[in-house]
């Protein structure tokens, strides 16, 4: 057979197709090369392009940034591939309006000039020292951030343009006296008011619930019964805190690692050191003038309060505190450590100014006796060596878990371990240990959950390790019907005697209006905006939605969160204090406010009339 194929492949009609077939290969590769482009797009606007690359970095940084700001609770967030789909539109967004903004730069025709781009990089204090600018930090700030002078030179021009417009549109915006004077006595506005409460509960007795009302309220409301995605794990863990418990450590042990390291365990030299500061031009001269005061049979302290510039240690007579050597500048050090105990030092001069150091008493270095630390030596002792046998477990537990990716016996074998075991959980309810970040994404990865094998190794903490797999996986789904008749009963119930409540409301305000006050009516007078603890914060916010009275009450009654109904007179409505310092902070809040409101708006209009292609996505969107 394989002499006739290739007897075949030798015939004129062979070639004529085998030719055909390279010739269609070669086109094909010389159309990718020339109809490609190469590199990959995340977007384009009004034609401009923005790089899947430059997508990825922001994206990068957006990420560093909100785990400096969040910490491990950005692991979390992070664990959820919806979550981190929908933080990555929001960089590109941005990067669109970021675009947008130098297109519409470029169409006002503003311009930065080299002069004020490089009056602006001589101003940054990253290129300074000691206050001024220095060349050679600016070429190490450079190197080190990867950039030369012409790509920091341009990254600034664009910054600087785009700045012109966002602050000429901002700083447009402004607010008079009198609209922060009338804002502020609306916020500070106080109500009086009597209310009467209307329990929906004694209104249950007697409702009744269809089967066909509970039907169509569970079909018409299917997201209140949705239930997460949740798994049991079974997961070995490995700690150094439970490694410690079974380490022994001898007495003889102990005492080697205390005569070792007896260094450790000395209380160095002190000494309670005095001192006169002198500043100023004619400093030594006065410091001289103390020092002969001092050696003439004057005690310290009564020169130190009478002539040590340092005020604050004046009053004590110049003392400071118990000092170890190498705790103050060097001359000082030098000086305190230099004198017997009770003697004063020359004149010395430090980066303070000069000073008369004196050493009002000193301590010998002194040795901890080996009882007063054994305890903490034996825990220490016991840490390294758990320390160590955690590190050849935690190689074991690796390899024995990968080895045999379908169980978790054998490599809790293997650490002498055990494998403990959830309950069902989802990603807002996980216990403990699960529910660390990096255990909740490894739980629910799609490495474990599909393939059904073990999981990496996964840190805890800093000595503490495990390994998971997963027992029992629920989807994602809703409740039953059956499970959820009950609760649907209960609520039609009281939606139903809230109703009722509702009906019996409006009659009362109507007898109210028409002069027959309720029994039990509470009366408050000056209730403020932001409400009082003793007041519902539903019936606060709809009381500051009835209408100013002019001739007497204005009545309505409203629904509150728990199904009782309010029936309320408003009696009177008193406008706030308009205090100067307030009306002040509040014109800037506002003219920044309406500024960033102007900055939204002039993104949205610019959106509107631009053509924005996004090719981030598997299928590209075409907005007009």
């Amino acid at each position: 057979m394989l002499e006739k194929i290739r007897e075949g492949s030798q015939g004129v009609a062979a070639k004529i197709i085998l030719g055909a077939v390279i010739l269609s290969f070669a086109l094909t590769g010389v159309y990718s090369y020339l109809g490609s482009s190469g590199e990959m797009l995340a977007a384009e606007v009004n034609g401009e392009e923005i790089s899947r690359y430059d997508l990825d970095q922001a994206f990068q940084n957006e990420q560093a940034r909100m785990r400096a700001q969040l910490g491990e609770m950005f692991d979390s967030l992070a664990a959820d591939p919806t979550y981190m789909a929908g933080l990555r539109q929001s960089v590109l967004d941005r990067l669109i309006a970021e675009r947008l903004i130098d297109q519409k730069v470029e169409a006002l025709g503003l311009r930065v000039s080299d002069g004020q781009i490089q009056q602006a990089i001589v101003a940054m204090p990253e290129f300074q020292v000691d206050g001024q600018f220095d060349n050679d930090r600016y070429q190490a700030v450079l190197r080190q951030n990867n950039l030369t002078g012409v790509q920091l030179r341009d990254m600034m021009r664009r910054d600087m343009s785009r700045q012109q417009l966002v602050v000429g549109l901002l700083g447009s915006e402004f607010v008079t006296d009198a609209e922060a004077q009338a804002l502020t006595a609306l916020q500070q506005q106080t109500r009086d008011l009597r209310y009467l409460l209307i329990s929906q509960a004694d209104y249950n007795d007697g409702i009744e619930v269809s089967e066909q009302e509970i039907s169509d309220f569970y079909q018409a409301n299917q997201a209140r019964f949705a239930t997460p995605e949740e798994v049991a794990i079974e997961y070995v863990e490995l700690k150094v805190s439970d490694l410690a418990k079974n380490v022994t450590v001898t007495d003889e042990e102990a005492k080697a690692f205390y005569d070792s390291q007896a260094v450790a365990y000395q209380q160095p030299e002190r000494r309670l050191a005095a001192h006169m500061l002198f500043e100023g031009d004619d400093a030594k001269a006065r410091a001289d003038a103390a020092l002969a005061r001092v050696r003439a049979g004057e005690a310290f302290a009564d020169v130190a309060a009478d002539a040590s510039d340092d005020t604050f240690t004046a009053e004590n007579g110049g003392e400071l505190d118990w000092m170890t050597p190498g705790q103050m500048d060097p001359a000082f050090d030098a000086a305190l450590f230099g004198l017997e105990e009770g003697a004063t030092s020359d004149v010395i001069e430090t980066d303070y100014g000069f000073q008369i150091v004196n050493a009002k008493q000193v301590e010998a270095a002194t040795q901890r006796p080996f009882a007063d630390v054994k305890d903490s030596i034996i825990q220490t002792l016991q840490s390294d060596k758990a320390q160590t046998e955690f590190y050849g477990l935690q190689q074991k537990l690796a390899d024995v878990s990968f080895q045999v990716p379908d169980s978790l016996t054998e490599t809790a074998e293997a650490v002498n371990g055990e494998v403990k075991s959830t309950e069902l959980f989802s990603r807002s309810n996980a216990p403990v240990p699960m529910d660390n970040p990096r255990a909740l994404a490894a739980a629910f990865s799609d490495a474990v959950l599909l393939d059904g094998m073990n999981s990496e190794v996964v840190q805890i903490d800093n000595g503490h390790i495990l390994v998971l797999r997963v027992s029992q996986h629920q989807a994602a789904g809703t409740e039953s019907l059956d499970e959820v008749k009950d609760r649907i009963n209960a609520q039609l119930v009281t939606e139903k005697a809230s109703e009722k409540a509702m009906t019996e409301a409006a009659d009362i305000e109507a007898a109210w209006k028409a002069g027959s006050a309720p029994a039990d009516v509470v009366a408050i007078n000056g209730v403020g905006r932001f409400g009082q603890p003793d007041l519902d914060p539903t019936l606060v916010q709809s009381v500051f939605t009835m209408s100013k009275p002019d001739n007497g009450a204005v009545f309505s009654h409203f629904r509150l969160p728990n199904g009782d109904i309010a029936v309320v007179a408003l009696d009177k409505v008193t406008d706030g204090a308009v205090e100067p310092e307030m009306v002040g902070a509040l014109k800037g809040r506002m003219a920044q406010q309406m500024g960033e409101a102007d900055y939204r708006a002039l993104i949205d209009s610019l959106r509107a009339a631009a053509e924005i292609r996004y090719l981030d996505n598997a299928e590209a969107q075409q907005i007009q």
